[in-house]
């Protein structure tokens, strides 16, 4: 009884203790809301929301400072793992194809803002439920963050302005995933869209893509490299043709920097398909690859790079070849795949694919790490150094002419910036920025998980009578948000001739939604929508987050 008697006093009284006690609960049963499936959908994070709104309807006792300061933490840690995860690929998802992929989805996030400026002003709402139902419209969470922390920032009644733009979030939300759905449907319908050619097709473009990445044997039939050793050919080739393994004698062996190359050599390596007319030039006959074949004394294994010491270090310093020896083909960071040359530098975490003799590859595992224990450690300096520099970014006042006041960055725009650049970067002197994706998903799950119990507990207390005295008309303002920009792109890149499964894949990127990109996948079984949604992610989630900030100061 003394038991009971205590823990009910504790979720009585108003508190840290009751406070961290409703969050956790409503995160566990959140998670596992979201977990539950209705036909091929499902809430997501999502669920966590909508926990939180239920348990501050039904009361729950809680201390609005302890709130706010969880809040906006997790947000941080929320944000700064996704730039650190989409930093290294941020670039080069602006490059060759995706710079239309990319056009189109900001023109969807433009398209949204418009909308909303029209639902403001043709119906008359309050600039901070726009703003909720802008973000929730969109599924995308961050971009709420950023509107809640100016609207506390910017308004007398700050915190009031800011509870509304959580339920306007919370009201748009679901329609939000429905919403895209529907117009993968639609364009389907409207285009009379065959799934099975959409396969083939794309399938045709990969297999004919000119950057395609292909294993090649490049017979060595120029007598201009006979006696020359394979150092001297690799540094004229470059990064257009990195040689695994040498076919001599009937048995392969390890490419050796003094190997000196002779007639019939058989140099069996990675090349792009644009660089396959000057690899045959130089070396001589070339063909594809087929099968991946590694035999005889050789052996070839994934090796995780958990050595400090060599963190940092390019390929040609660290010189694998002539340790062993050995050859590194392939190196793979987060979801980044990278062909080597001697400037690749290598970085904590990386997973290296290993080509070397069976007997030594134990060695070389050693001598690169390859330690659970190592990769496990929490490297938490680099991630509070980020942090620390985001929200000084993000505290700094920008003056835009026309503006009543001055623009801030915030906590979600300030560490996404600053986790961009170091992402990208990857390292400052002996700071290296990576986060392994084990650590990375953690830290940006558990952000996600508090910003959103925090949402949703500090907005349940009026989100009902919100909803019956007029709020319900929300949903259908925030349907225009939704479906207007996502049909009308849609069209348009069909009409482009832009395949179908692209076209789903992008559309779910540029609302940044997981269980849109879910559904998408169920379509056909192929890369095709990850690889688009992927590409147009980074840039849409950055503009989300600004554009969800500059509506609140126009508006304003």
């Amino acid at each position: 009884m003394f038991f009971m008697s205590k823990l009910l006093e504790i979720f009585t009284e108003t508190g840290t203790a009751s406070t961290l006690l409703f969050l956790a609960l409503v995160g566990a049963f959140g998670i596992f809301l979201g977990k539950l499936r209705l036909g091929s959908l499902k809430l997501g994070i999502a669920g966590v929301l909508f926990v939180g709104l239920l348990v501050g309807h039904l009361g729950a006792n809680i201390d609005h400072n302890v709130l706010h300061f969880v809040k906006e933490f997790g947000l941080i840690l929320f944000v700064y793992s996704i730039g650190i995860e989409i930093g290294p690929r941020f670039i080069s998802s602006l490059q060759n194809n995706g710079i239309k992929l990319n056009m189109l989805a900001a023109l969807i996030v433009l398209l949204g803002v418009a909308c909303a400026f029209a639902v403001k002003y043709l119906f008359d709402l309050d600039t901070a439920v726009v703003a909720g139902l802008f973000t929730g419209a969109v599924t995308n969470t961050p971009s709420l963050g950023a509107v809640q922390s100016l609207i506390t920032d910017q308004f007398a009644n700050g915190s009031e302005l800011s509870e509304l733009s959580g339920m306007a979030y919370a009201v748009a939300y679901p329609f939000g995933i429905l919403g895209i759905i529907l117009v993968m449907a639609l364009v389907r319908i409207f285009f009379k869209i065959k799934v099975d050619d959409e396969v083939q097709k794309y399938k045709a473009d990969v297999s004919s893509s000119s950057g395609n990445i292909q294993t090649i044997r490049a017979e060595v039939s120029n007598p201009n490299l006979f006696g020359q050793t394979l150092a001297s050919l690799t540094s004229t080739i470059h990064k257009d043709f990195v040689v695994s393994r040498v076919w001599r004698n009937n048995e392969f062996v390890v490419p050796e920097a003094k190997m000196l190359l002779e007639k019939g050599d058989v140099l069996i390596g990675l090349c792009g398909r644009d660089a396959l007319s000057d690899v045959e030039l130089l070396i001589g006959d070339v063909s594809i690859q087929k099968k991946f074949e590694i035999t005889g004394e050789l052996s070839m294994r994934h090796i995780r790079m958990t050595n400090r010491k060599l963190a940092g270090k390019s390929l040609m310093d660290i010189n694998l070849s002539s340790l062993f020896p050995a050859n590194i083909t392939r190196v793979f960071r987060g979801e980044s795949e990278i062909i080597p040359s001697g400037e690749t530098r290598l970085e904590f975490g990386d997973t290296i694919r290993v080509v070397g003799r069976r007997e030594k590859m134990d060695a070389i595992a050693n001598f690169l790490g390859n330690s659970l224990r190592d990769l496990s450690h929490p490297n938490l300096t680099p991630l509070f150094i980020g942090i620390f520099l985001g929200i000084l970014l993000g505290s700094i006042p920008i003056f835009i002419p026309g503006l009543p006041a001055p623009a801030k960055l915030g906590l979600a725009g300030g560490p996404l910036i600053i986790a961009l650049l170091l992402g990208h970067k990857g390292r400052i002197g002996r700071f290296d920025f990576y986060m392994t994706p084990s650590a990375n998903y953690f830290i940006r799950e558990m952000g996600i998980v508090l910003f959103l119990g925090c949402v949703g507990l500090g907005s349940g207390k009026h989100f009902w009578e919100t909803i019956v005295s007029g709020g319900y008309m929300w949903m259908l303002y925030a349907s225009i948000i939704t479906f207007v920009p996502l049909f009308v792109v849609g069209v348009i890149a069909r009409m482009m001739k832009i395949n179908y499964l692209t076209i789903c894949g992008f559309l779910s990127g540029s609302m940044t939604d997981p269980p849109a990109l879910e559904f998408a996948n169920n379509i056909a079984p192929l890369q095709a929508q990850a690889t688009a949604y992927a590409t147009v992610y980074p840039l849409t989630m950055f503009l989300r987050i600004l554009m969800a900030q500059l509506l609140v100061l126009f508006l304003t």
